[in-house]
């Protein structure tokens, strides 16, 4: 008998020994998600800064994925959180690297840790500590930051708990149809040498890693990097949505989820007129109340830390649209002028379109699916696998200020933050204000009028950003606090012979190829034969903080909305790469960085909100919260099939009371036996959720509304919602329930 603990005891101890050293795999890893989805009412999307587009409802949730690999317990790691928000933030940095060493001291920092946005433009903002990026939103909106930076922390906390030996796998492929150059004339002012080195004027590929548990050997996650504009969805849109990258992971993981499904249904069709009779038996109920975790039981997909993680990745994103049909005078439906993106030179009439045009969900799901199957086939067919060292370099950098020696022995400098008026004209995505165009070099005495009553730019500053010209002199605006960063990271993480390059900011396609280029050439150059042509860098765009965009030098002379919206003047890009090759040489030499530049400033303390809180209410007199206002309305026939939307419309509550994380406002419930059980939630592609306030009484209306799928089973169904609400500010959070009329589906 105490042989046999001997044997086990043995056993452990070599299990250990193997686990620590990485064994079974070349690397310990570990996936972790969480959800992220923030306030769907009364909250400013980021990205189109249309004040009037704010949150109300949400086409599905939003969520933070990561990744963590070490070469062991006490070997270097590094960690990459992929975000469906629109950009990374400085402040949800620092703040979350904070929590993170109050959890785990210092084995995670702003060294070894990369937060990376999808850009999707149909997420709450609020969310970053600069003036600019906030003023659309009213100031700061804790509720929107607290959801991101709670995601993701605890995501991270799931990846490092699910660390185990495993490997990694890489593989490369196009995507077709995904993205066009939405500033083909700004593309052209590139010099044609370089131009025609390259078969298009975007970025087609896509990389790919796939994670695979070394002891079952089965797969844990997918993380692709991939350029297209989180854009599919309008600046008219108000539902909360990760747009075509969202869309993408949503179908990666369920795609995953059923190809491990070994459970059998029955292929057996009721009776509809069975159907249709047990339907009609059954009632909407009354709003009731529920507790806390009631929308948490009714979701779909459990969040218990074991789910497949699937993220697309954001890159040189900065001139790819995924509205691939081009842009349209929306008055004529003839194209745009081509070298303003203006209609009769009005900017708000040049629009693009999406695949799906007329309507932009169709588009968002159609350039999703594009990235979806093109990463099946890369995660199916990966073969190569990723070994060799773990290692990352990070430095943060005052780009206001930056001395760049061009190749002439020329220096030249970087210069304060500033916008021009081709960033106020907006994209064919999203245009901006009227009166200004895409390449605008004066601006009209009005607009200097406001700019220099908001901060008249000094002399320095018009001479360093020419032929911008100042629209906004963010740079050197800091009332009530700074309107744009000054002190900004760039990251160099590397996995093998994959290198990450995190970048704060929006490459244009042929800035990411120079950069790229200049990173991977470094390397070769400056290392003993540990880096060669198999090298592959990839793009991290919208990384750690934000600085919007970075065009080429070239592409900055024409002053389309990427070349105004590039902050640091001319030679931004030129500073990029001078200061990127320094950490590829660091890296390549094995040399550490000693100096690390100054921090940047934590403004938490500063920030202004003008966004007030709900502040209680009640349904009206002899309502209750969940009640029906409008139920199901049944087709002739009685009975609804794939492709019909049923839905129904409950009093409810302002979804700001409780964000019900991890948990769903609405489902689709199918009767089994005397049961319902949940089959779709608001995390969905074909359940919606929408908010209002009822006009004629200024009570909140919940409506859902489900499109039912292709592989929809037969059957009875009902549309249930689930809210939270407060009589006053002060009052304790009630919740409530409440369920449509059932129907059925054949």
């Amino acid at each position: 008998m105490a042989q046999n603990y001997v044997i086990v005891a043995l056993g452990l101890v070599v299990y250990a020994w193997t686990w620590m050293q990485g064994a079974h795999g070349e690397y310990l890893i570990g996936v972790g998600s969480y959800d992220m989805t923030g306030p769907a009412a009364d909250v400013n999307m980021m990205g189109y800064a249309n004040p009037l587009q704010n949150t109300a409802g949400i086409h599905f949730r939003l969520r933070a994925r990561t990744f963590i690999v070490a070469e062991s317990l006490q070997g270097p790691r590094f960690v990459f959180v992929n975000l469906d928000a629109g950009m990374a933030s400085q402040l949800l940095t620092i703040k979350v690297l904070e929590r993170l060493n109050s959890r785990f001291g210092n084995l995670y920092t702003e060294e070894n840790v990369a937060i990376s946005g999808t850009h999707t433009h149909a997420g709450p903002g609020g969310y970053l500590q600069y003036v600019v990026y906030s003023v659309t939103s009213l100031g700061f909106v804790k509720q929107s930051f607290d959801a991101i930076a709670n995601a993701i922390e605890q995501s991270i906390i799931q990846a490092h708990n699910n660390l185990k030996p495993g490997s990694i796998f890489m593989n490369t492929g196009d995507v077709k149809d995904a993205g066009i150059n939405r500033s083909p004339s700004a593309y052209l002012q590139n010099p044609a040498d370089e131009r025609a080195r390259y078969p298009t004027n975007v970025d087609t590929q896509m990389t790919l890693m796939r994670f695979v548990d070394g002891a079952s050997g089965k797969n844990i996650g997918a993380f692709s990097w991939f350029p297209t504009h989180g854009t599919s969805m309008s600046n008219q849109n108000k539902l909360i949505s990760g747009d075509n990258k969202g869309v993408a992971a949503r179908l990666f993981e369920d795609w995953f989820a059923s190809q491990n499904n070994s459970t059998n249904t029955n292929s057996t069709v009721p009776d509809i007129g069975q159907l249709m009779k047990k339907a009609q038996s059954i009632k909407a109920t009354r709003g009731k109340d529920c507790k806390k975790l009631a929308s948490q039981a009714s979701k779909v997909r459990k969040n218990d830390g074991s789910l497949f993680v699937g993220a697309f990745c954001q890159s040189n994103v900065g001139d790819v649209s995924p509205n691939v049909l081009g842009a349209f005078c929306i008055d004529s439906g003839k194209p745009c002028d081509f070298n303003r993106s203006s209609c009769h030179g009005n900017d708000q009439l040049c629009v693009g379109r999406g695949p799906g045009y007329p309507d932009e969900i169709l588009s968002t799901k159609i350039i999703g699916e594009r990235q979806f199957k093109t990463a099946v086939k890369l995660f199916e067919s990966t073969s190569e696998e990723l070994s060799g060292k773990i290692d990352y370099r990070h430095v943060y950098l005052n780009f206001t200020d930056i001395e760049v020696e061009l190749d002439s022995n020329k220096v030249v400098k970087t210069c304060p933050a500033a916008l021009g008026p081709g960033f106020a004209a907006g994209t064919t995505d999203g245009p901006g204000l009227f009166g200004f165009q895409q390449g605008d070099t004066k601006i009209n005495p009005f607009w200097k009028n406001v700019r220099d009553f908001l901060t008249k730019p000094s002399q320095y500053q018009v001479d360093c950003q020419n032929p911008k010209p100042v629209l906004l002199s963010t740079g050197e605006m800091f009332y009530p606090y700074p309107w744009a960063p000054a002190i900004l990271p760039i990251q160099i993480l590397r996995l093998g012979k994959l290198i990450i390059l995190s970048v704060p900011g929006e490459l244009t396609t042929m800035a990411g190829r120079r950069l790229r280029e200049a990173v991977k050439e470094t390397l070769i150059s400056s290392s003993n034969g540990e880096f060669d042509d198999e090298t592959h860098v990839v793009i991290a765009g919208l990384t750690n903080t934000y600085s919007q965009y970075i065009a080429t030098f070239e592409e900055y002379q024409q002053q389309r909305y990427e070349a105004a919206s590039t902050l640091y003047g001319p030679h931004t890009l030129s500073a990029y790469i001078q200061e990127f090759k320094k950490l590829a040489q660091a890296m390549a030499e094995g040399e550490n960085i000693t100096i690390k530049g100054p921090s940047p400033p934590d403004l938490s303390s500063v920030q202004i909100s003008f966004l007030l809180d709900p502040l209680g209410e009640s349904p009206p007199k002899g309502v209750k919260f969940g009640d029906i206002k409008e139920d199901v309305a049944f087709p002739k026939r009685g009975y609804f099939t794939k492709g019909d939307t049923p839905s129904a419309t409950f009093w409810s509550a302002n979804p700001r009371y409780d964000l019900l994380t991890e948990g769903t406002f609405a489902a689709v419930e199918r009767l089994q036996g005397e049961r319902w059980i949940s089959v779709y939630d608001d995390d969905d592609l074909s359940l919606f959720f929408k908010w209002k306030v009822d006009n004629s009484s200024l009570h909140g209306l919940a409506t859902i509304e489900w499109e039912i799928p292709n592989d929809a089973v037969s059957g009875v169904y009902r549309l249930k919602h689930f809210g939270a609400t407060r009589t006053t500010i002060i009052s304790p959070i009630n919740y409530f329930t409440g369920a449509s009329s059932a129907f059925a589906v054949q």
